[in-house]
């Protein structure tokens, strides 16, 4: 298997990995706690969140990899992998404060930041690989569609 299928394997793995933690998190709220709050109308179906995610993660995996393939000892490749590294922390942060800790206006917060990472991971990625880059920008576009909907939920609460 050659090195950039097997790193792209492996950074599939790993952001899968941390949508389904992030899932556990998720998943004990989803019945009780998000059903009881006000949702502006644009609020997806539960059901579309769940595959939205996965396929966002893949999306993730393969444009980490592919830059992780161009050889980590590289200063541009080490730099973009730290930035998605920072921004796969605060993706999953998000959940723990929005549906761990019952917090919109916090985890409004978190998703701010984790919009600034995304960006900068995409800059980085961008020097490295373009594909890479562009791979990212429905996850960019997603959770900007997030942000709204969490600064609507906490509005509305």
């Amino acid at each position: 298997m050659s090195k950039k299928i097997s790193r792209i394997l492996i950074a599939v793995a790993i952001c899968l990995t941390v949508g389904f933690l992030s899932g556990f998190v998720t998943q004990s709220s989803v019945g009780d706690w998000y059903v009881t709050l006000n949702k502006p109308p644009f609020n997806p179906p539960n059901w579309v969140f769940a595959p939205a995610w996965t396929l966002l993660y893949i999306l993730m995996g393969i444009a980490a990899g592919i830059v992780w393939a161009r050889g980590f000892y590289h200063k541009w490749v080490k730099t973009a992998l730290y930035h998605f590294g920072f921004q796969l922390i605060f993706n999953a942060m998000w959940s723990i404060v929005f549906f761990g800790f019952h917090k919109p206006f916090w985890a409004l917060l978190v998703i701010l930041t984790l919009l600034v990472l995304i960006a900068l991971t995409i800059k980085w990625f961008k020097v490295v690989n373009k594909t890479a880059a562009y791979l990212l920008v429905p996850y960019l576009l997603w959770v900007c569609f997030a942000t709204v909907l969490n600064f609507s939920i906490w509005q509305l609460n």
